[in-house]
């Protein structure tokens, strides 16, 4: 009987064990209201047309028809560079501008272009109306090349993102940077935001397809993406910290009780 007794005993704490650590492992899910069907439509957010700021890196081609007629409005093949780079792009026609501090760039023949609140379409359009009464066909293209998001906290590799591209998401950033660890709390991804001034924020909950939809789900310019530790972080810092505490406390009280001792020998023997 109390063989039996203690098989079951042993069984029910494997159940319980199992148990435990298969909830574990669901925490570290992602989108787990998924996994109660094999397909479906996911809800969406469009990306977002960001705004060009001061410090934005962009590209402005004027082609036409006729090369030779919009040749003098693109920089010269020495300019092609990106930020951080040296050398010449691998695309000969993509001339590079960085924003100023007072929303500018400066074109060739056109001069200086007012850019900071536009969308790169917008950048286009208004290039091509100042191009357009010398050449009727001209059409312009403005790429986004280089942004930056900061990515921190329960991360594999915080770090600065360079981004070089509009449609980047918080998916993209996290990639980026070797996913959440183990202890991320995959609830609960904070998302900073600047606009105009004004600091704004948003929590994304990743083990939720619901963040999909979230205006907040693809990056702007200088955006921060915070990962909350877990609780399982968390209470292994706070008995970290009270192990600490105790050792030092411990090292005090036995470093004492030798200095006493040492002296209570001294004066025996005297």
């Amino acid at each position: 009987m109390n063989r039996i007794c203690s098989s079951i005993l042993m069984l029910a704490a494997a159940v319980a064990l199992f148990s435990c650590t298969t909830t574990k492992e669901n925490n570290l899910a992602y989108f787990k209201d998924l996994a109660q069907q094999n397909s479906g439509t996911l809800p969406g957010s469009s990306p977002i047309d960001i705004k060009l700021i001061p410090d934005d890196e962009i590209s402005v081609t004027v082609s036409s028809s006729v090369p030779q007629a919009t040749a003098m409005y693109n920089a010269p093949a020495s300019n092609f560079s990106q930020r951080g780079q040296t050398g010449l792009m691998s695309d000969t026609r993509m001339t590079t501008y960085i924003i100023d501090h007072d929303g500018n760039i400066d074109m060739p023949v056109i001069g200086k272009v007012h850019v900071a609140g536009m969308t790169t379409s917008e950048v286009s359009e208004a290039v091509r109306q100042r191009v357009a009464s010398q050449v009727k066909d001209a059409y312009v293209t403005t790429r986004l090349i280089g942004f930056y998001v900061n990515v921190m906290g329960e991360v594999r590799n915080p770090q600065r993102l360079a981004v070089n591209k509009e449609r980047f998401s918080v998916l993209d950033a996290l990639s980026a940077c070797g996913d959440l660890t183990e202890f991320g709390e995959r609830g609960s991804v904070i998302v900073i935001r600047e606009t105009n001034g004004t600091k704004t924020y948003q929590h994304l909950n990743l083990a939720e397809s619901s963040t999909f939809s979230s205006p907040y789900f693809y990056l702007q310019q200088n955006d921060v993406v915070y990962v909350e530790p877990n609780t399982i972080k968390i209470d292994n810092s706070r008995y970290n910290q009270n192990n600490a505490f105790k050792l030092s406390v411990t090292s005090v009280i036995v470093s004492a009780a030798s200095v006493i001792a040492s002296l209570v020998i001294a004066l025996l023997i005297k």
